[in-house]
């Protein structure tokens, strides 16, 4: 689908086939069916249960029967599917030491007009063969999805090509906010927010709650979408539902 040696370059290709450019340069390596099995049951329970940590979902979904659901294989799952328990701790997300972290600008910041505040996260998505992760962009005062992508891989270009289409469609926020993984405080992603004088807001200690209104639009998303329609893989998902149009 995607031809190297053509004259049109990759990044065009990949824009024009709406795919995410990290996805041409991705070699799969497969993941068990007992790996994504137990992937789908921490999903499920992280959703009902988002204060739960590793140690207590492995108790669970031992009793629930689930083999090899140790505290540190759950513990490696959950850095897999990019998720955390929602509870007050520093560091919550895989910082990369060499990237300028910023503060944070929301505290006691009385957020009530669209383009004042976006956020973005990033959740897992359970597939039948296998997973994709999910970057979505959040106007904060609306709850509105501005701009969605998915890819197979934690990297942060679908995370500047949803910010890149969110600003095209609807202009700029005056701060944007995510929290410290490394997609968001990589060059290229604070790079496009400094090009466009959007002020960079990042969580930090003591900040864990606003986590709550994006995981209620991925409890939305998986619940009204995903776990019904059981897509087969990523180009399935594309084709079907837009699973953010609902909105929050």
């Amino acid at each position: 689908m995607i031809a190297k040696t053509h004259p049109l370059p990759v990044k065009r290709q990949a824009e024009l086939l709406e795919i995410s450019r990290s996805n041409v340069y991705y070699l799969p390596v497969p993941t068990s069916e007992s790996a994504l099995a137990l992937m789908r049951a921490i999903d499920e329970l992280h959703l009902e249960y988002p204060f739960l940590g590793a140690r207590q979902l492995s108790r669970i979904l031992a009793r629930e029967g689930h083999p090899h659901a140790g505290r540190l294989h759950v513990g490696t799952l959950m850095a897999k599917m990019g998720i955390a328990a929602l509870y007050r701790k520093p560091n919550t997300s895989k910082r990369h030491p060499a990237h300028k972290v910023y503060s944070y600008l929301l505290r006691n910041l009385a957020i009530e007009r669209a383009n004042h505040v976006w956020a973005m996260d990033i959740t897992y998505l359970p597939m039948q063969r296998g997973f994709v992760y999910l970057a979505a962009v959040m106007d904060w005062a609306t709850r509105r999805v501005l701009a969605w992508r998915i890819s197979n891989t934690l990297t942060a270009d679908f995370c500047v090509e949803a910010v890149e289409e969110a600003i095209a469609r609807y202009g700029k926020p005056e701060i944007f906010n995510t929290d410290q993984g490394t997609q968001f405080t990589s060059d290229a992603f604070t790079g496009l927010l400094h090009s466009h004088d959007i002020a960079i807001s990042m969580d930090g200690r003591g900040c864990w709650r606003d986590n709550v209104f994006v995981e209620r639009l991925w409890r939305s998303i998986k619940y009204e979408e995903v776990y019904l329609h059981a897509y087969d893989g990523s180009l399935h998902l594309r084709r079907g539902p837009t699973p953010c149009r609902r909105g929050a």
